[in-house]
């Protein structure tokens, strides 16, 4: 425990001595408790320690969020928990516990028939949504779980209002953990296109920003959430190890470590998260320190735009998007030692001139000059937070003109990008 959090449990300890509230070894238990500061991946745990006290010595705007998080949290005590084997038929491998989802962008040709049930063959349309993805499959179930796990540990981290932390235990047992219930950790049948392929590497990228989200929610519940005891802790960390072993030495593994736009940077992003989560800093670190050369330069250009992305036909959600990744794995790497907004390419290449390209419309300044079939201003707000809490002064001058997001911004309260304008339905 650092200085500053030993000097604030010593101050509740004398407190409670002197008011005689209760004996001096529950006193102790109860502030170290109260106040242990959680080893995060994303996240900076110190900093939501300070503001746990900050929002306990009453901090007006701390109190409106946390009252927004409640509301999230609430809704999600009455649903749950979901399970990977709850699909109506299983993956290709025939077991109900390998996750199942189908590619978002590509669509049956034909109308279904008892000899071809799919409607075969499928092609792509950049962009459009198959509604027919989100049945028969995982993909819905797996991110409330994910997005459950999320609000619950924070409302319960900050309220410690023991409901959430028993909820968030039993979403995710439940998905990860009870034999009869648990997904394996493997992710060969994700993004799968009917008559075509039984999975696709590029699937990893339905957990890789979701998931270590999940690795914050876990970090929270280990710092002393009731009901979340050292077996749980043991089993999402052999969970998190046989993941990590599969995401790095699997053919689709290799094949988006290999990837040369966002789906590296999500893969770089999930692989760095998981391996700061079991203790192996030193991989975190290198994958964040390889970023450098390998995703920077190659995706941004000189003048901030990301030209891969600006010819997709959702181009400033992929522009969001892709960001969301970077800033996430800078996150990671200020928990490793490493400074990735520090970062310029050779031709001056850097986070914060990615984020600077979308200011004027992120600002509302000036219109969006590329290809969007929805634009959503705010899809921009957290890699704006972000940038502007590494030290951008143009970042730090566009907050105040930024669109809240429909959920209200939590940054205050869960610094760490996020994707605020899901397609996923």
């Amino acid at each position: 425990m650092r200085a500053g959090s030993r000097l604030t449990v010593l101050l509740m300890v004398l407190a409670a001595l002197v008011t005689g509230a209760v004996p001096a070894a529950s006193a102790r238990a109860e502030a170290e408790h109260t106040y242990r500061i959680p080893h995060t991946a994303v996240m900076d745990g110190a900093r939501l320690h300070r503001t746990k006290v900050r929002l306990e010595h009453g901090d007006p705007r701390l109190r409106r969020a946390v009252e927004v998080l409640r509301g999230r949290a609430d809704r999600w005590l009455h649903q749950g928990p979901w399970t990977v084997v709850d699909k109506p038929r299983p993956a290709p491998s025939g077991d109900l516990h390998d996750y199942l989802s189908q590619a978002p962008y590509w669509w049956p040709t034909k109308t279904p028939a008892p000899d071809n049930p799919w409607g075969c063959p499928y092609v792509q349309r950049d962009g459009e949504r198959n509604p027919e993805v989100d049945s028969g499959t995982d993909r819905q179930d797996v991110e409330k779980t994910f997005d459950s796990a999320y609000d619950l540990s924070l409302a319960w981290y900050y309220t410690g209002d023991a409901r959430y932390a028993e909820k968030a235990g039993q979403v995710l047992r439940t998905w990860f953990l009870d034999p009869a219930t648990r997904m394996n950790p493997n992710l060969n049948h994700a993004q799968f296109i009917p008559c075509k392929y039984d999975g696709r590497a590029i699937g990893i990228i339905d957990f890789s920003q979701s998931y270590t989200s999940v690795l914050d929610a876990l970090a929270l519940l280990a710092s002393g959430a009731p009901g979340w005891t050292a077996k749980d802790r043991r089993g999402m960390a052999h969970w998190n190890t046989a993941f990590l072993d599969w995401l790095r030495n699997s053919d689709f593994g290799k094949q988006e470590a290999a990837a040369a736009n966002n789906h590296g940077t999500f893969y770089d992003l999930l692989v760095a998260g998981l391996a700061y989560a079991t203790g192996d800093r030193e991989l975190a670190r290198r994958t964040v320190l390889d970023a450098r050369h390998k995703r920077i330069a190659p995706q941004i250009a000189a003048d901030g735009s990301q030209p891969q992305e600006l010819t997709r036909t959702r181009s400033w959600h992929y522009s969001t998007f892709t960001l969301v990744a970077h800033a996430r794995l800078a996150a990671i790497g200020r928990n490793a030692g490493v400074d990735l907004w520090a970062h310029q390419g050779p031709e001056g290449e850097s986070l914060f001139k990615a984020v600077g390209y979308l200011l004027p419309a992120a600002t509302g300044a000036a219109a969006w000059p590329h290809p969007e079939l929805q634009f959503r201003r705010y899809a921009a707000t957290d890699v704006v937070h972000a940038a502007a809490d590494a030290g951008d002064r143009r970042a730090q001058r566009a907050i105040r003109s930024l669109e809240e997001p429909p959920g209200g911004d939590l940054w205050v309260l869960r610094p760490a990008a996020e994707q605020l304008d899901s397609i996923a339905g």
